[in-house]
């Protein structure tokens, strides 16, 4: 009977890093997300998991719309901390970011990405500390050819931590 629970088992999953964004206003906003992940093919979904605390999470729920770029193994941890141990409360993170706004408005970060996504929120999931936003794919682009970053490259290769507000934090 199997009743432990080991940690470092659930540290097997693999993850990628992504930048989830999102607007509210004139207001711009985006963070670090390890979970988005898509649920369906017809209409293509994607889902992803933000911590109620985050600034980005509320301009989601806001918009009801979100998006996500796929972030590159070239993207150093300079950049990756501008959006993952940074608040858009008193930070500008767009400041010398290279991005475009979908039709929609949502800005999708172009630096080290290798892909972005624009979708519109069809259903939200409460999960306690965390909401999963579950979007239509209202539009996709491939914008490179380099490598997607996973999060077990984020820890061994960047060196990269996590932060405290993540769903895969420990």
């Amino acid at each position: 009977m199997m009743n432990k629970i080991d940690l470092s088992a659930i540290c097997q999953i693999q993850y990628g890093v992504f930048i989830v964004t999102s607007f509210s206003n004139d207001k711009l906003n985006g963070q670090i997300a390890t979970v988005v992940f898509q649920v369906t093919i017809q209409p293509v979904q994607i889902a992803t998991c933000l911590s109620k605390k985050n600034l980005t999470y509320q301009f989601v729920m806001e918009s009801k719309a979100f998006g996500v770029s796929i972030l590159s193994e070239e993207a150093d941890l300079k950049f990756i901390g501008k959006f993952g141990f940074r608040t858009g409360r008193d930070f500008d993170k767009f400041t010398n970011t290279n991005y475009k706004k979908s039709v929609a408005g949502i800005p999708l970060i172009l630096d080290h990405a290798s892909g972005i996504l624009d979708l519109k929120v069809n259903q939200t999931i409460d999960l306690g500390t965390h909401t999963m936003f579950v979007g239509e794919l209202l539009s996709a682009e491939k914008v490179s050819d380099k490598k997607p970053m996973t999060y077990d490259y984020y820890h061994n290769v960047v060196k990269g931590k996590t932060h405290q507000n993540a769903p895969t934090f420990q």
